[in-house]
């Protein structure tokens, strides 16, 4: 496939300056740097050809052999070649201050040059699990926690070495932390083994914390439980979570956060739909029947009574509004609603036995709709089949 003009590449006229060419090459770098378009197998391509193209025309020698010869002048060699003429990073570094050195294609938008210990580091975030009673979801409460949180070594105050031994700078990386290898057209760059990308080497470490220079200490922490809180709800505490090393960064790191993730444990009573509480009450079958009161118990502790109507039947809901739930950063509170279970007599005596069966022989179907009903389609239904 015949190669663009360069000029068309980079979008400027013959004409154009260097000025011209760097904004141009700039703009169309961040454009379609292969970062950007991580799904798109022809970004590096166009990346390469872009690069390319200003490797040669920001440098006079090369585009006036361009501008006499066209891409002839690069081929079998001449010129020492279309593709050798720098790597990307040394282009990044001319035009966008920072280059590869510094970490890839963020560092175009913002610097990262020099080596890495003078970037700021931040600590680990760090996770906890909580489990709290459903009254203590509804209430709310301040629970003291303790947490293996990652703190300076006291002994080498975070840096690795013993005391009186100095931290010197790695020899493989320069201190970079990095080193770039050359694979082709490409320049390619990964952490440095030899120090672990800190830039710096322990010849003495801390026999306390093994060079590391931090070690986890247990913390006791406050965490306070919103009332209303539901299942699965994260709580962040900002800034407690580990330390940020010392070693390799300029000092001034960021502590990583505590994520406090909660879970509510089932309840014997109650089960909860969000705001809304729900509690099967089981009810005599002479209450059910003849209606009456009975007690029922509340998420806060209290007890409340419910008025049974005569003739209740299993599965009817009767609303308690306001004695649910909490509702989270809110005055409100959900409902409660209590299902009755009609319970039927077990374990007659004789005299039991003697009155129900008494009981039946004056019922009528009045007494029992909802059988009388369902008995009287299955008739129906069986008289359908006979004719």
């Amino acid at each position: 496939m015949a190669k663009r003009d360069y000029y068309e590449v980079l979008g400027v006229d013959k004409g154009a300056d260097a000025k011209t060419m760097k904004s141009a090459f700039r703009k169309k770098a961040m454009e379609c740097h292969p970062d950007r378009h991580p799904d798109d197998a022809g970004a590096e391509a166009r990346f390469k050809e872009l690069n390319e193209a200003y490797g040669i025309l920001s440098d006079d020698q090369k585009r006036a052999a361009y501008d006499r010869m066209g891409h002839s002048a690069f081929e079998q060699g001449g010129m020492g070649g279309g593709a050798g003429f720098q790597d990307f990073g040394d282009i990044f570094s001319q035009i966008f201050g920072g280059g590869a050195a510094g970490g890839g294609f963020a560092d175009m938008f913002g610097g990262g040059s020099g080596r890495r210990g003078q970037q700021v580091q931040r600590g680990s975030d760090l996770r906890y699990e909580m489990e709290i009673s459903l009254e203590e979801a509804y209430a709310g409460k301040d629970i003291d926690i303790k947490v293996p949180i990652a703190e300076d070594c006291d002994r080498c105050e975070g840096i690795g070495a013993e005391p009186g031994a100095s931290v010197e700078t790695c020899s493989t990386c320069g201190g970079a932390g990095r080193v770039r290898t050359q694979q082709g057209f490409f320049t390619m760059e990964r952490a440095c083994s030899t120090c672990g990308g800190q830039g710096e080497y322990v010849s003495n470490p801390c026999t306390q914390c093994d060079g590391q220079g931090q070690a986890r200490v247990q913390t006791e922490l406050d965490v306070s439980i919103p009332a209303g809180v539901e299942d699965g709800t994260r709580i962040r505490l900002s800034g407690q979570g580990d330390a940020a090393p010392r070693r390799g960064s300029n000092g001034a790191g960021q502590r990583g956060d505590l994520y406090v993730f909660v879970s509510v444990k089932p309840h014997d009573l109650f089960e909860r739909d969000g705001a809304n509480l729900f509690c099967l009450a089981p009810v005599p079958m002479t209450v059910a029947a003849l209606g009456g009161e009975i007690e029922i118990p509340t998420i806060d502790g209290g007890r409340s009574k419910i008025k049974i109507p005569d003739g209740s039947q299993s599965g009817k809901r009767l609303r308690l509004r306001g004695k649910g739930m909490s509702v989270l950063r809110s005055s409100q509170r959900g409902d409660m609603y209590v299902e009755l279970g009609v319970e039927t007599p077990s374990k007659l005596s004789k005299r039991q036995r003697e009155l129900l069966e008494e009981f039946a022989e004056v019922s009528g179907d009045e007494s029992s709709p909802e059988s009388a009903n369902f008995f009287g389609r299955a008739k129906r239904f069986w008289e359908g089949l006979v004719d």
